[in-house]
């Protein structure tokens, strides 16, 4: 499976490979590039959005950049992408540049102009109509004769209103990091199943929070806004980046904070972090915003379905950045880079329990949901010992450990499990959907399927 990603700050394909007798998805490979080195619009192009840096895209900018993403991609591996290809499955996470999420819509299209100049057919990007469709050497692994997929990914039910339009811009992104997230704790000892609580720290804030219904858990709550932009505001201040397109990914290749800077400047490390705390609002998106951390929502329409939006913002809609990057060039030139680093990490530590403590206090978290974080700005440095430091000081968990799972490429994965669910290709024995600590739902799914409720169809 190609998962194809436009994001704010970079562009990636992955390709992944999922063993169907286990339901395990392993990497094959990985190709990043930086979305800012989309090329410039050509006369007549229409551009119809922009990246949180301002960069300007086009329909046929975007389409080249994932061409090439995806040719590079397959090349590297000597894979043959139009026979050797099962699936393909495209997202973005640019929304801070369009006015509404209807039109995140014509950026998909886009998205698949990209995978269509690449090579790969219509038919490896859309749900297998019958068993006929589904590929030969798939056919015995395929449960599309005893349950069909209507819209449901990894056992969840999407937050969708009476008119079919997302609640939120980057809920696309949201839905497979959950579904990514669910794949990859399989390799750990979390089981992350429903209810879940799921965050993606990429440069734009994504996730869900379901409830813990079956056969299909609902999703009752849905995030966005800022996350690795936060950082990249903060780096932008050190000078070694640039200053309207540079992130935190340029200097990854540095020397990281080492245990002498934690100890020798742990108290300075956390009033740093306190200091852009005070910039960052994490909260109920307010019914009256129809955008928020830059990302378009309907906040009338998810507070109708009953689904609470919240939302991570600096000032209103970023307009607190600079004084973030004046934060970010007084903590260079007085502690330096190291100091910096180990301040970031703190800052995203500290938003996981803001978030679980809001959440919480509106009942939407039982003892029995399990929390699940992906993304840049989630899971690398010490993100992930701290998170749990915070969560078991907060009292939140008495054992995070049991309760929490870190994964990589979230996305990537969710992408490969939104491709088995499109075709049915569900593993019983080792299930995705379903409760936390139960059984496979697949008898339920079958029973509910012949008396046909629509909607409430899945495969996993």
């Amino acid at each position: 499976v190609a998962s194809v990603e436009v994001g704010n700050t970079t562009t990636k394909c992955i390709l992944t490979a999922t063993n169907m007798k286990d339901g395990r998805t392993r990497h094959v490979n990985k190709t990043v590039k930086m979305t800012r080195d989309v090329r410039a619009p050509r006369h007549g192009e229409r551009i119809f959005g922009t990246t949180l840096s301002g960069v300007s895209l086009t329909r046929e900018s975007i389409a080249e950049l994932v061409m090439d993403t995806l040719l590079e991609c397959h090349r590297e591996v000597h894979i043959d992408i139009t026979t050797d290809l099962d699936f393909a499955v495209r997202s973005t996470g640019v929304v801070a540049g369009f006015s509404s999420p209807h039109e995140i819509g014509e950026f998909i299209k886009a998205l698949a102009d990209g995978c269509l100049l690449a090579g790969i057919p219509p038919k490896k990007m859309v749900p297998a109509m019958s068993i006929e469709n589904i590929p030969p050497k798939f056919r015995s692994y395929s449960l599309l004769d005893k349950v069909s997929f209507l819209g449901a990914v990894g056992g969840v039910l999407p937050p969708v209103g009476s008119t079919g339009v997302e609640i939120v811009a980057n809920e696309m992104e949201g839905e497979l990091a959950t579904a990514g997230i669910k794949e990859g704790a399989k390799l750990t000892g979390v089981d992350f199943r429903n209810p879940c609580f799921s965050m993606d720290f990429g440069t734009t804030l994504k996730g869900r929070i379901t409830n813990d219904e079956t056969p299909f858990a609902k999703t009752i709550g849905n995030l966005c806004g800022y996350a690795g932009a936060i950082h990249d505001a903060v780096v932008k201040g050190t000078g070694l980046v640039d200053r309207k397109v540079g992130a935190a990914l340029d200097l990854y290749d540095r020397k990281p904070p080492g245990r002498l800077t934690w100890a020798l400047k742990g108290k300075v490390i956390g009033e740093y972090a306190n200091r852009i705390h005070e910039h960052i609002r994490i909260e109920r998106v307010p019914a009256d915003r129809d955008r928020y951390g830059s990302v378009p929502v309907s906040a009338g329409a998810a507070k109708e379905i009953g689904v609470t939006l919240y939302g991570s913002d600096v000032g209103v809609n970023g307009s607190e950045f600079e004084a973030l990057t004046d934060i970010g060039a007084e903590i260079h030139s007085r502690q330096g880079l190291g100091t910096l680093f180990a301040v970031l990490d703190v800052v995203s530590a500290k938003m996981v329990p803001r978030f679980v403590e809001l959440a919480h206090r509106d009942r939407l978290l039982t003892e029995n949901t399990a929390l699940g974080i992906t993304g840049r700005a989630g899971i690398t440095g010490c993100k992930p010992y701290l998170i749990l430091k915070y969560l078991r000081a907060s009292g939140l968990y008495s054992r995070p450990e049991e309760n929490v799972v870190f994964v990589d490429d979230g996305l990537a994965r969710g992408a490969a499990v939104m491709a088995r669910c499109m075709n049915s290709l569900g593993t019983p024995h080792n299930p995705i959907g379903g409760r936390r600590g139960g059984k496979c739902v697949l008898p339920e799914r079958i029973k509910r399927e012949r008396g046909y409720e629509p909607g409430t169809q899945d495969t996993d």
